[in-house]
């Protein structure tokens, strides 16, 4: 993801906490133990496998020798319950297993950590609590895909499309947060929500809206700079516009016959659709994706249709540029020849959206026409 909006995260903004020992305490929502101790985030209480009886996974988990670079956040689409109990969280983290382990066919629970609207955390994946304390390795999920390697994923219980996120978890996932930054040496502004690596709308639009505040409250807690992702757009049945436009495009370029008329319709869904299978961006990653999403494409499913273009390239996939460029005020004929004029465009657009000056449309670039 490219990177911008640079700051110095509010010190303390987490301050007064409960301050706890390293494991805190047993029954008590994780956000009642203070972040930071000495500028490093103190540990939440963090219930383990064994705390809500999980079952034994069914084949090996893999544990890695080396670091997680990223969170990934997700939510679990299930009812957003008014049980904030420790019980009802168990309970939680038992289903979940069950589903993904019985339904889906893995070996395990998908996620390392799950966080619950009462603010209880729970070991996930087996070996997930021990790694995060030992802070040198990492259990590999199955929660975002080909991001499983090098992410660690947190759901949170509940459906954000509309409602609000509880107090509760929201202070535990902060905490949680700041303790997997300040173990792993991982970036504030290296959290994402699911929505950014696959074609879902996972972890919900109101909890998605909030991914700037989360990284700033975690670096706030660790007195670090917070770097605001640039990241790839969703887009959904109904949606309008450039983006949509630049798709269909991209989208003849690879072959398909789709109109291009800026509304992501039923067979710019459907062609759309044959990207996002060939990435293996969709399918059964979180607990609540019992519920299918077709239409949607987002995430690295971009990274499948937006090829490198310097001078001389022609086609449907530099008119794609050429319609995003002149939709950000910085117009050029869309006549899908990449010319000296459009040369001079985009290093001017590089240059104001403090990219490397090269003329040349990159991954950096497309990120930046579209996101």
């Amino acid at each position: 993801m490219v990177q911008r909006e640079v700051r110095v995260a509010r010190r303390a903004v987490l301050a007064g906490g409960l301050a706890v020992s390293a494991v805190g305490f047993a029954g008590l929502p994780a956000s009642a133990a203070a972040p930071r101790v000495g500028g490093r985030a103190a540990a939440p209480s963090i219930s383990s496998t064994s705390d809500w009886d999980a079952r034994d996974a069914s084949g090996e988990i893999e544990v890695l020798d080396s670091k997680p670079t990223k969170i990934i956040v997700h939510h679990t689409a299930t009812p957003n319950s008014d049980d904030t109990s420790q019980s009802h969280a168990f309970e939680l983290s038992r289903q979940i297993q069950d589903y993904h382990m019985d339904t889906n066919g893995w070996s395990d629970t998908g996620q390392n950590f799950t966080n619950s609207r009462g603010g209880h955390l729970m070991e996930g994946r087996h070996k997930s609590l021990a790694a995060l304390q030992g802070g040198s390795q990492h259990v590999k999920g199955a929660h975002a895909g080909e991001q499983n390697s090098v992410s660690l994923g947190i759901e949170n219980e509940g459906t954000y499309t509309e409602a609000s996120v509880p107090g509760s978890l929201w202070e535990s996932l902060v905490s949680l947060c700041s303790y997997m930054v300040s173990q792993y040496g991982i970036e504030p502004g290296e959290i994402y929500g699911h929505r950014d690596y696959m074609s879902t709308a996972c972890p919900g639009d109101v909890l998605y809206a909030r991914l700037p505040e989360l990284r700033e409250s975690v670096g706030a807690a660790l007195g670090l700079a917070v770097v605001q992702p640039v990241t790839w757009p969703l887009l959904r049945p109904g949606a309008q516009g450039p983006s949509v436009s630049a798709l269909q495009m991209l989208l003849g370029a690879r072959g398909a016959v789709v109109p291009v008329d800026g509304v992501f319709g039923e067979s710019t869904q459907r062609a759309s659709a044959g990207v996002v299978a060939e990435r293996a961006g969709s399918g059964p990653s979180c607990f609540g994706s019992r519920v299918a999403e077709p239409g949607l494409f987002g995430g690295l499913a971009w990274e499948s249709v937006t090829p490198v273009l310097g001078a001389g390239a022609r086609g449907e996939a530099v008119r794609a540029v050429q319609v995003l460029l002149t939709s950000r005020g910085r117009y050029v004929p869309a006549n899908g020849v990449f010319g000296d004029r459009m040369v001079s465009v985009v290093r001017e657009f590089q240059a104001a959206s403090g990219l490397a000056v090269t003329g040349v449309v990159d991954r950096e670039g497309w990120l930046r026409l579209l996101g």
